[in-house]
């Protein structure tokens, strides 16, 4: 399963989130049960921006939700979004990182 937080950012924050979703939202992902990986997409003449985790199973990603993590780590985001987020969720359906 994927979890998908869709938002937007001033342009000129879209490094400083980078590096929070580095330095603190990938190491705690990693202590997740089931967390498979991340990716933080962004376009920088706009600002929309996309942040990526990656579940082994529908129930990883619920478990994370059910915790509070997933809103814990949202809110570290607070400040860098210029409109609500949107979360999406979708059945990783293929995947080939070779």
């Amino acid at each position: 399963m994927t979890n998908i937080l869709k938002f937007r950012l001033n342009l000129n924050q879209i490094d400083a989130a980078a590096m929070l979703f580095e330095e603190s939202v990938i190491p705690l992902c990693k202590s997740q049960k089931g967390f498979v990986g991340a990716e933080y997409l962004a376009d920088r003449q706009t600002g929309a921006s996309l942040l990526i985790t990656i579940w082994k199973s529908e129930e990883d990603l619920l478990a994370s939700e059910r915790s509070r993590f997933f809103q814990e780590q949202v809110a570290k985001f607070i400040g860098y979004f210029t409109a609500p987020p949107v979360r999406e969720s979708f059945e990783v359906v293929l995947l080939d990182l070779r």
